[in-house]
């Protein structure tokens, strides 16, 4: 027969499964056919006082916490994600978000690169200093925004994510934008917009518009990494970053970023 400590690990192994699969809310359905010890482990396993708050056992969903702590939570459940093949191909480290959990704006890259993987925050080398300038040319700061990916571990050689690296991974950021509630989502190049929108479309489609996106809205706009390669399209980035402002309400400055 299997033992209480069986039941509690197959049980917070199927709970995690749901929460990867977008799924927070859980009931428990009492049937005449279940062992009054299978159902006392049940509920042990639920109640406050047996769990912490980021147990797998704590069935509250994310959107009742705080943004602090859901983005605690989503980052425990992550854990040293081998979900995918990234884990196996060269990746240092998981570099999951960083910025204001109660952003009104949030930024969704691709993916880390080298600097990323290193250092383990997203957008800090050339292509991060360049989406630093941009924020700077909307009148606030680095840290007055939320900064994200769809994949969470660096591609080799940087290449572009694969649909089902980005399928795999992309739970966890949605969860993410979920947990910080942004105003607006602004993604960052085609394989963001592309993940966000579940559309497959060239970006001058996807461009200079606000969409309904879950309970937020969606902004699309070059990846800095493109701007680096071609600095012609700067002046059609800025579009997209005043539209956004526009939509916020935010002053435009009249000094274009550079």
């Amino acid at each position: 027969m299997t033992n209480g400590a069986e039941l509690q690990k197959q049980f917070a192994e199927r709970v995690r499964f749901y929460r990867e699969l977008g799924i927070y809310d859980f009931y428990r359905r009492q049937s005449a056919g279940v062992a009054s010890h299978t159902l006392e482990t049940q509920q042990a396993a639920s109640s406050p006082s047996s769990a912490s708050s980021a147990s797998p056992f704590d069935t509250r969903t994310e959107e009742q916490m705080t943004p602090e702590k859901a983005l605690r939570l989503i980052r425990e459940d992550l854990g040293d994600c081998t979900r995918c093949v990234l884990h196996k191909q060269g990746r240092k480290q998981i570099v999951f978000g960083v910025g204001n959990a109660r952003a009104d704006i949030m930024f969704v890259g691709e993916g880390p690169g080298a600097d990323e993987d290193q250092q383990g925050e997203p957008f800090v080398g050339r292509a991060g200093q360049l989406l630093n300038n941009m924020i700077t040319a909307m009148g606030i700061r680095r840290e007055d925004v939320y900064i994200a990916n769809v994949v969470k571990c660096r591609p080799p050689g940087n290449r572009t994510p694969e649909r089902e690296e980005c399928d795999t991974c992309s739970p966890f950021l949605m969860r993410q934008i979920a947990a910080v509630k942004p105003k607006i989502v602004v993604a960052l190049g085609a394989v963001a917009a592309k993940t966000l929108l579940g559309v497959n479309d060239a970006m001058v489609n996807m461009r200079g518009r606000i969409y309904d996106f879950k309970n937020t809205k969606l902004a699309v706009t070059y990846h800095p990494a493109y701007l680096l390669r071609d600095p012609r399209q700067k002046k059609e980035a800025w579009k997209d970053l005043q539209m956004v402002m526009k939509y916020l309400g935010m002053p435009i400055p009249q000094t274009a970023m550079s």
